[in-house]
């Protein structure tokens, strides 16, 4: 009796591991894409905000590019591509949060907490299927940091932060279709 069920449950295993191979429509890291969708071009996002280090469009179009390659078997290609992704940085800025009271009459409040904005502002176009395309959509994220800190002390930690974010929520957005 054990052994039948034994080979009843192998038979099921095999059965599905065939089902599930054969479906047209693959997924990889919550990434669900059709096998016809092979490449992706990521155009550079520039810097329209006015705010930021130097190198920060270079910085965010190469973190988007690794991510995407990581976490789906796409190729990157310059032009062309199954899909396309581009935007630009939109907003970067500093703003107190968070005030507090200074403890004098003659003083006004004062914010204990300084927060970095950034939104970056993209189009995604599948050109095998329109129909999570998106155009000048905006990625809004922010982190907080104490306001006695000078911000160009915490500044490169906090972009990789909000990047990350921004980044994670993008792809979301775009080939996982959430």
């Amino acid at each position: 009796m054990k052994l039948s069920s034994f080979l009843v449950n192998i038979a099921l295993f095999v059965s599905l591991a065939f089902l599930f191979h054969g479906c047209s429509v693959y997924s990889f890291s919550g990434a669900s894409l059709g096998p016809e969708i092979k490449t992706i071009t990521i155009q550079n996002f520039f810097n329209d905000s006015g705010g930021g280090p130097p190198n920060i469009s270079q910085v965010f179009t190469e973190k988007i590019k690794d991510y995407y390659q990581q976490n789906t078997n796409l190729s990157l290609v310059d032009d062309n591509g199954d899909l396309l992704l581009e935007g630009s940085i939109t907003r970067y800025d500093f703003t107190p949060v968070a005030p507090r009271s200074s403890g004098s009459d003659e003083v006004a409040d004062v914010a204990s907490l300084m927060r970095l904005n950034i939104t970056i502002t993209a189009s995604y176009i599948n050109t095998q299927d329109d129909e999570f395309n998106f155009d000048n959509r905006s990625f809004t994220f922010f982190a907080d940091f104490n306001a006695e800190q000078d911000p160009s002390s915490v500044e490169d930690e906090l972009i990789v932060e909000i990047f990350d974010q921004i980044i994670f929520d993008m792809f979301n957005a775009s080939v996982a279709n959430w």
